[in-house]
Order: structure tokens, then sequence, then C-alpha cells
């Protein structure tokens, strides 16, 4: 998520009410999870574990629970609560807001486009040319759609994502102040829910197309011309590369990447990054061949048992 307009680490640190590390006059660009900052960007951290990964990262002011040495070229806010402060920065760069009419007036959607009785379409979103938006559709604020698009009642775009921190009192949630955005020629089955970026973008490339009844979380990259069945649960921050297929009713750990022109069957499970170009089963997912043979011997057992059973006697 990019600021409106260049802060200094002055003003951030006076934002969140902070220490600072650095040049008062530091340049703060926006902020970002870890997996997609850039320069400019604040990444935060709060536990040992992952401070030299955020340290590390293209990230150039690190939000840290620990007073450390800061590498060159980059600046540290020290918090208490890393977490609770990059809530506070998404409330005051990205607040909530409440909607007067079911189609927000600052909504920019095309002529030619067709949006069906009782959708909800929220502030500064873009519909492209030549979409169909059936009945009952509700587009959370900032989402940006491409052109030739269909999306299919009951669906969902722009819910927050599910990412908590689980503190003495209950689960404190992550605030999300990304978007999502489908490109041209896209597809979206009834009932979809596709999440927002926490501070990036949710992504569904062009050309792909989504069955019903699908969940794809929060900072999910699905490239081009990918063919999702339902009842797929995708988790956040997964990387789905070109012309992927998977089949119905599959689920998948966050964090990983499935390469391109891979074909995932029904009812597998997704525990680790997937090389692109094969067929995978099961759970854990692996590929089909060595699947099946491993079944096949598992068969195998009993009639084993009985051979040793026979042999005792």
């Amino acid at each position: 998520m990019k600021f409106p307009s260049k802060f200094s680490l002055k003003d951030i640190a006076n934002l969140i009410q902070c220490e600072y590390v650095g040049d008062p006059n530091f340049e703060v660009l926006g902020m970002n999870e870890i997996h997609v900052v850039e320069p400019g960007d604040i990444v935060f951290v709060d536990h040992p574990k992952y401070y030299n990964k955020a340290l590390e990262s293209a990230a150039t002011i690190v939000l840290i629970n620990k007073k450390v040495d800061c590498p060159e070229g980059k600046a540290l806010l020290i918090s208490d609560d890393p977490f609770r402060d990059f809530n506070k920065l998404t409330d005051h760069f990205k607040p909530f807001q409440a909607s007067e009419t079911s189609i927000a007036r600052s909504a920019k959607i095309a002529e030619s486009s067709i949006i069906q009785p009782n959708c909800f379409i929220g502030h500064n979103v873009v519909i492209g040319e030549h979409c169909i938006i059936h009945s009952n559709v509700s587009i959370y604020d900032d989402a940006v759609i491409g052109d030739h698009v269909t999306i299919h009642s009951g669906t969902v775009l722009g819910a927050n994502a599910f990412y908590y921190k689980k503190r003495p009192e209950g689960f404190d949630r992550l605030k999300s102040g990304g978007r999502v955005v489908i490109k041209d020629h896209v597809d979206i089955g009834a009932a979809c829910t596709i999440d927002r970026g926490v501070s990036g973008d949710t992504i569904i490339g062009e050309g792909s197309k989504l069955d019903n009844q699908i969940q794809i979380g929060h900072d999910t990259v699905l490239g081009k011309k990918c063919l999702i069945a339902s009842q797929v649960g995708i988790a956040g921050c997964v990387v789905i590369e070109d012309e992927v297929t998977i089949w119905g009713q599959v689920g998948c750990t966050s964090g990983i990447t499935i390469g391109e022109k891979a074909v995932v069957q029904a009812q597998s499970g997704i525990s680790k990054s997937l090389a692109g170009g094969k067929i995978y089963f099961g759970y854990p997912a692996e590929e089909v061949r060595v699947k099946l043979k491993e079944l096949a011997a598992i068969r195998q057992i009993p009639k084993i048992l009985d051979i040793l059973k026979l042999k005792k006697l």
C-alpha cells in the first residue's frame, strides 16, 4: 500500500508515538507485508525468529519491538507492539468508510457494463468495459475489475484477510487495506469469496475461470488462464502460476507456489510448493503416479499380514 504522498520517518513515528533510529527526514513511501515489500516501505516484525528476514528484506523501514543494529541505508521504528502500530497506520491511511448508497458515487463503471439489481459496489471501485455483474454481488472498496468480466450471484470481493494475532483477551485482527484486482476476461462463479490484500493486492489473472463456491485468501496471486473447480479453498499469500488446473474440493496452505501448468486432482491437500507441468493427487499432494503406487502398496498390507501369520503357524 503506497501512501498518498511522501512522509518522513519522524512523521510516521509521531503518528504511532514510538521511537525511531535513523535520519528524521528518511523517506517513507508506504507499508507492506514482507513478501511484497519495496524500497520506501514499512514492514513490521515482532518475533526474534523473523528479525533478520525483515531487516534484510527490500523494505527500508522496519517496525520492530527491539532496538537492534540498523542496516545501512535503512531506518527503524521501535514499538512495544508492532502489530498494533501497523494497524494504526492502516487505520490512518486507509480508514473504513461507511457507504450511503448501494453503488458508491466514487465508483467508476463503464457504460457498456451491466450491473444487475441488489448489488453492492463500494468506494473507488473500478469496473471496465462489457462486464456483467449478477444480482447480490458485493464488491468492497477499491476493487479493480477489468474488461469482459462476469461475476455470478452471491460472490463477495474484498472481505478482510483471515489474519489474527492471539492475545490473552482473544484474537486481534490484522486490518486489511489492500485491494482485489480482477484482470480481463475472467469468469467468477456463484458464491465465491476473494479476500483483499492486507496491504497489497489479491490478483486473479487474465482469462482465468473460477467455478462456484471458491475461497481465495488475501494477497494470493492467480496467474493467467487458470481453471479452478468448485469448493476449492486457497489460503493467503499463495502464488499460482499460469494455466494451472485445480479440481474440486482441493485445500491449499498459505505461502506456497504452484508451478505453471500443474494439475491438482479433486480432494487433494496441498501442503508445500508444487513444481509445474505435473499432475498431483492425494494428501499431502504428490505426483499422481507416486501416489497411486503408494495406495496400491497399502492395499497389499492385509495380504502381507496374512502371510506373516501363516509363517508363524
